[in-house]
């Protein structure tokens, strides 16, 4: 199964794709992971990529995509993967379609978790207080939230025309969200 989760800063993404990844025996790759990690390692992209998050931004397209390109090459996507913080723009969408058709695959579904804005904000302060994420400041976070707004969101309705598209309510328990993720996705790939 081949999978995308998508959903504004915050609204629980990186909780539940290692959950929905095991479910369906596949891996969670998270675009924001494997930055984090290598702004953590110093390694030369994450030197590159430190300053772009600390200040709220996304990462340039091309080289999101080469990362992206390089972990779907990877073993263990072969049979499947979900898509955790990409694509984020149309040109990233673009550039997975073209992945998946050189590879001859197709997504099966995309998953977007929704939650009120202002309780995003709440909750992505917590995380950071208890996580102690520099890069989640409140003035940050807000641009992050008009970012998404701005770049990210129009996907969605690019995915929704496609009938790929399938909304949950996110605000709730983590089993409560996994339990509609689990059952909307079922359903609506098991109708395929």
């Amino acid at each position: 199964m081949r999978l995308i989760i998508m959903g504004a800063p915050g609204a629980g993404k990186g909780t539940q794709a290692p959950g929905i990844a095991e479910h369906y025996g596949i891996p969670a790759i998270s675009t924001g992971d494997i930055f984090r990690a290598n702004v953590k390692q110093k390694t030369e992209l994450g030197l590159q990529v430190s300053a772009i998050m600390a200040a709220g931004d996304y990462v340039p397209d091309e080289l999101t995509e080469k990362i992206v390109a390089d972990r779907l090459d990877q073993a263990d996507a072969a049979a499947g993967f979900l898509l955790d913080g990409f694509p984020r723009t149309l040109h990233q969408v673009q550039a997975l379609d073209d992945y998946l058709s050189a590879h001859d695959q197709k997504l099966d579904a995309v998953l977007s978790l929704t939650v009120d804005s202002e309780a995003l904000i709440q909750r992505l302060l917590k995380r950071a207080q208890l996580e102690g994420r520099a890069d989640d400041t409140e003035e940050t976070i807000r641009h992050r939230m008009e970012v998404y707004e701005r770049d990210t969101k129009p996907l969605l309705d690019h995915y929704r025309e496609q009938g790929l598209l399938i909304s949950v309510d996110g605000d709730g328990s983590i089993s409560e969200v996994s339990e509609r993720a689990f059952a909307a996705l079922d359903g609506a790939v098991g109708s395929r």
